[in-house]
């Protein structure tokens, strides 16, 4: 049976994804702008967007730009650092306080020994607040090797959630994507779902989806592997959410802290 979070945030996905007539569309577009406190200079006049969930997932106008030094690794999206840190005896912090379980969290179908390759590595909780741009981007030149949806609810992972919702990462919905470097090492980037819309859209796997009836973890195995350039667009979350890096010991030096205000297309770590 669907956890009463994915049902509501079904529920306003409808709303968010209906064409209003262009009077009351405006007023909706234009409310959410306000109410939000959306910054529009790098977009569309919000009264362009057919739908909300058109604002919502929208494209910058002009691109970003970053950094094509291939020691750089740029921010996937524009987001608070709720958390950041080491992963130590497979434990990591969803917030100060409150820690969860990487293995449960990254699920069945990652093997134990890339599971085991994490110990002593990097975590980094970006948090993406229903006013950000709701796109994330590739922040490294990549293989993806695989991905995996796991079902789950889809409790919101605001601040004040996640202090008091133990386990909320490994309780949510998300898809968990395996990545390759070039000398071999591995990471992940992990897309969590949130309440209201609860979808979050992978460009590389159309068959990923997120939010829907399925109950079942699905998994995606790229034998000749997906090769994906730095910059290069992911997806995007239909309302906001986080995306958490889990990376092998020895690969990234963080230039950026826990309680930073991030933008996508930021250095924010370098090769080691």
């Amino acid at each position: 049976m669907r956890h009463m979070s994915s049902l509501f945030s079904q529920g306003f996905g409808a709303f968010a994804n209906t064409h209003f007539p262009s009077p009351l569309q405006n007023l909706v577009n234009k409310g959410y702008v306000y109410l939000m406190g959306l910054d529009m200079s790098e977009f569309r006049d919000p009264t362009s967007y057919d739908t909300l969930n058109a604002l919502f997932t929208r494209h910058l106008e002009t691109p970003r730009e970053f950094s094509t030094d291939a020691k750089d690794f740029i921010s996937p999206c524009d987001s608070f650092i709720t958390e950041c840190g080491r992963i130590h005896e497979n434990i990591a912090m969803q917030i100060k306080g409150m820690h969860y379980d990487v293995n449960g969290f990254l699920g069945d179908k990652i093997s134990d020994e890339n599971k085991k390759r994490l110990e002593n590595g990097e975590y980094i909780n970006c948090y993406l607040s229903p006013k950000d741009y709701h796109r994330y981007h590739i922040p490294c030149d990549l293989t993806v090797k695989k991905a995996v949806h796991i079902p789950g609810k889809l409790y919101p992972v605001n601040i004040p959630y996640l202090k008091k919702q133990p386990n909320l990462f490994i309780e949510n919905e998300r898809v968990v994507i395996e990545c390759e470097l070039d000398n071999g090492k591995i990471f992940y980037m992990v897309l969590v779902g949130a309440l209201n819309v609860g979808v979050m859209q992978v460009a590389f796997e159309p068959n990923i989806k997120t939010n829907a009836s399925a109950t079942e973890v699905t998994e995606y195995v790229y034998e000749q592997g997906i090769k994906l350039s730095k910059n290069d667009d992911l997806g995007c979350f239909e309302m906001g959410s986080t995306i958490i890096i889990l990376v092998e010991e020895g690969t990234l030096e963080r230039t950026i802290e826990q309680g930073e205000k991030i933008s996508y297309a930021q250095t924010i770590a370098e090769f080691k």
